[in-house]
């Protein structure tokens, strides 16, 4: 991690604003988590018998967010991203994984999902939540994202320690 570019959230703004740069300051907190490490590195498993990975990770939250936005707003039944099921835990397997697979599919559906958002009249617009059976607002959808994101940069934090030592933001 040689620098810290993101772009912080705003200290006033909307509530739809302020949701949208969260969302992305946590997306680009987890990028940079991955900044400047070989495949290898990527595929670096934290301690036994967990099997999380950085890589893990980013393919995890390219499911998230298909999950929560695709397949929520446009197509209740788009498939996984890893698996052929509604499988989460598939995409945590990055054992044969690379950055290239992992980023390609994680960049594709940040940018579906930042459409989808940018597209919606308002943070109350309906959708319908398959796993659940039951419609959830935009609000809601974003929250639950801008939640996993926490989570998971958490973890990223300890596994980026783990790989090079590298501790920070």
């Amino acid at each position: 991690m040689a620098s810290d570019d993101r772009i912080g959230p705003p200290t006033f703004g909307s509530e739809r604003e302020m949701l949208r740069a969260f969302l992305d300051y946590h997306r680009a907190t987890l990028a940079m988590k991955c900044e400047g490490l070989a495949d290898e590195e990527l595929r670096q498993q934290s301690m036994p018998p967990s099997t999380l990975s950085l890589l893990g990770l980013v393919r995890h939250m390219a499911e998230v967010e298909r999950a929560w936005f695709r397949r929520v707003f446009e197509d209740n039944d788009a498939p996984m991203v890893w698996s052929d099921k509604i499988d989460f835990q598939a995409a945590y397997d990055a054992s044969v994984s690379t950055r290239d697979e992992a980023f390609a599919a994680w960049e594709a559906e940040v940018e579906s999902s930042r459409r989808i958002e940018r597209e919606a009249e308002s943070l109350d617009q309906p959708g319908y939540q398959p796993r659940w059976g039951k419609e959830v607002s935009l609000r809601m959808v974003m929250v639950h994202v801008l939640l996993e994101y926490g989570r998971h940069n958490g973890h990223a934090d300890f596994l980026r320690e783990g790989v090079d030592g590298t501790v920070g933001a």
